[in-house]
């Protein structure tokens, strides 16, 4: 399916890295690419593909560099850049983190503030996630620690960084790798969270705390190693399916059934019948393999998404939906075989409608970065909300409703393991063999639960639309 694309990067030289984010830079996405123990990177784009764009504070050269996630936690209406380092494998790391803020001078790290003294975090972990707990538009950080609590950091109006944890219920000492966050059992952001070396945690989201339902939706796993995690929704039925990939341990695929996903206004999630989740992975894809980051997208423009499995030192994998059911697909070029995948990230570089997928490698050894895509012929649609402060508003469902039926895409707060993509929805029209559909309306839920709704036309189509917060248009 995948073509290599990697002569579009601005070199090939080996680079130690694990996390990857994508974030909205003034004239187009900017790559964040984390190095361990190296440079970090940022690309952009340029005439000839990706150029190096990286800023002097960014760089952080000394660092080790894990999970990475953008997102606005000060209201400002620009994304900051969270960094997690860590020279440890579990418990308290020699580094602290960064969390870096883009201002009218150039890039600053918050955390070396005075006001943030003693407030960095120094404990080791893997994933980061934004998550917008109240629904303002205002995101806090949730790390999954290894070996230590988690922390859940938000940001006062001083730049003082807080530690919400406790306050909100997610203090639990982990042994974290993944992180996803979104609807998946309330209308709110909840959060599922991939251990090792224990149970999984579900982490409901009642009104802007959490509470731990894992166990009571049969996705505690104990006995298994989670890695890369993913939010999908393959039918358009606005209901989260979760693909949950374990390293070494079987790969799941779970598909959400009932729950009706209203609200009772209580923070007691669905007033219908709860949910429940059935196991629907095809058998080739549940095999064991050294899972690290999975993702979900419409790399090939059909309407319908793939998911893709970055490994290490084993095949990449691919799965596609058709005809209303999952199958192992060839990812062509992006197999790798002999990759040492940790990390991966999705985005439309060049702004044609085609998504490329940036692949980085690392831990037992350095290797290039490697950027592919899918070409294709078909028609698409790109919509990119915004918070009220007029950010990208990571945790909104974008939904699509066409002359052939509705798709649904998740603005990513972060993608599962390490790394997140573009905080755009990405609808592919199909129309390579056939006529594209016709999109017909675009609806926008925002996690306070704000909806709005904007008609599209065809002519609309291969163009991207950003959808304004209600609050700033009178609603």
């Amino acid at each position: 399916m995948f073509e290599d694309r990697s002569g579009r990067l601005p070199d090939r030289r080996p680079l130690k890295g694990y996390g990857a984010a994508v974030t909205a830079g003034p004239d187009g996405p900017l790559l964040f690419v984390g190095g361990y123990g190296t440079d970090n990177r940022v690309l952009t784009g340029g005439d000839d593909g990706l150029v190096d764009a990286t800023p002097d504070p960014l760089s952080d050269p000394h660092g080790h560099a894990f999970g990475v996630v953008a997102a606005d936690v000060d209201a400002d209406g620009d994304e900051e850049v969270y960094v997690h380092n860590s020279d440890a494998y579990g418990g308290i790391s020699t580094e602290r983190d960064r969390l870096f803020d883009r201002t009218a001078t150039g890039w600053r790290d918050l955390f070396g503030l005075p006001v943030n003294a003693g407030r960095e975090n120094v404990r080791a972990g893997r994933s980061v996630a934004a998550v917008d707990r109240l629904g303002t538009g205002r995101y806090g950080l949730l790390l999954a620690c290894y070996g230590a609590p988690m922390r859940f950091y938000e940001l006062g109006d001083d730049g003082e960084v807080t530690d919400m944890a406790e306050d909100v219920g997610v203090d639990f000492l982990t042994g974290g790798r993944s992180l996803v966050a979104g609807p998946v059992v309330t209308d709110r952001t909840d959060v599922f969270v991939g251990n090792e070396r224990g149970p999984n945690y579900l982490l409901r989201n009642d009104g802007g705390r959490f509470s731990d339902v894992a166990e009571a939706f049969g996705l505690g796993a104990p006995g298994e190693h989670a890695r890369g995690v993913a939010l999908v929704d393959p039918d358009g039925d606005g209901a989260f399916d979760l693909v949950v990939g374990n390293w070494e341990g079987p790969n799941r695929l779970f598909e959400r059934r009932g729950g009706g996903g209203g609200d009772d206004g209580e923070g007691n999630g669905d007033t219908d019948a709860d949910p429940t989740f059935v196991d629907v992975a095809p058998a080739e894809w549940a095999e064991p393999t050294r899972t690290r980051t999975v993702l979900a997208a419409d790399f090939d423009n059909d309407g319908a998404p793939e998911v893709f499995v970055n490994a290490m030192g084993a095949p990449n994998r691919l799965l596609r939906y058709r005809g209303g059911e999952w199958a192992v697909a060839d990812p062509g070029d992006a197999a790798e075989p002999r990759g040492l995948g940790t990390g991966a990230t999705v985005c439309d570089v060049d702004g044609d409608g085609t998504l490329e997928l940036l692949v980085v490698h690392g831990e037992i050894g350095s290797q290039p970065l490697s950027l592919y895509a899918a070409p294709n012929d078909n028609r698409w649609l790109r919509v990119r909300p915004l918070t009220e402060h007029g950010a990208p508003a990571r945790n909104a469902v974008v939904t699509l409703d066409t002359d052939r039926g509705t798709q649904t895409r998740l603005v990513d707060g972060g993608s599962g393991y390490l790394c997140q993509t573009e905080p755009v929805a990405h609808f592919g029209l199909g129309g390579d063999t056939a006529a594209a559909a016709v999109p017909e309306e675009v609806r926008v839920r925002w996690p306070g639960g704000r909806e709005r709704g904007v008609d599209v036309s065809e002519e609309e189509a291969e163009t991207e639309l950003s959808v304004e917060h209600p609050a700033n248009r009178g609603a």
